[in-house]
């Protein structure tokens, strides 16, 4: 026992402080799929290699993840907050890590089955893909509102209610979601609007 706590990372208080206050607001039946941690790792992974991963999974209780079973978002929370934080400085600060592993979330998803169909429905238009958004999100976690407003073809705005992940990793996971159809030029910038509320302005050329 001793050994692991060594092996805590001790988070910056503003990010440790972040963490709690989205913490206490997840509950036991709060769950994102698997893939989402295996993402997460594999980001750390590419950057730090197997210590840095040791050192998130030092946060959890679990050692490995089933891509297609659920686990609580505290967890996934506590481990990607540690990873970012990790790796970091290797990439421009804990925003650009968060980013990474949203991306990764991306890659990791979309070469699902559920992925899969969601690129199928979208054909060749990301803003259909981006329209189908929300059911994607319902398949991969158990909580949180998501919805679409469109102001032309090509722009905007992706409403999430009650998602835990900072503005960063969806920033992430949109960027690479539009990018998959080939799209160019996207812009994605998140504004959070309530303690686990944000909206993100989408739009490419």
């Amino acid at each position: 026992m001793s050994e692991q706590r060594k092996e805590v990372t001790v988070l910056e208080p503003a990010i440790a402080q972040d963490l709690e206050k989205r913490l206490a607001l997840a509950t036991p039946d709060d769950t994102a799929r698997g893939m989402f941690f295996n993402g997460a790792l594999n980001a750390v992974r590419i950057l730090g290699g197997d210590a840095a991963v040791e050192k998130c999974l030092a946060v959890v209780q679990e050692k490995k993840f089933v891509d297609f079973f659920n686990y609580p978002v505290a967890g996934f929370l506590k481990l990607s907050f540690t990873g970012a934080q990790l790796m970091g400085p290797q990439l421009g600060g804990f925003d650009a890590m968060l980013r990474k592993m949203g991306t990764q979330a991306t890659t990791d998803f979309l070469s699902s089955a559920a992925g899969k169909t969601l690129l199928l429905l979208a054909g060749d238009s990301p803003r259909r893909l981006v329209t189908n958004l929300p059911t994607g999100y319902r398949a991969a976690v158990s909580y949180g509102e998501r919805s679409v407003e469109w102001s032309s073809d090509r722009a905007g705005k992706l409403m999430m209610k009650r998602d835990f992940m900072p503005p960063a990793y969806h920033e992430g996971v949109l960027q690479g979601v539009i990018e998959a159809l080939g799209a160019r030029g996207v812009q994605v910038k998140g504004r959070q609007t309530g303690p686990v509320d944000t909206e993100y302005a989408l739009s490419w050329q």
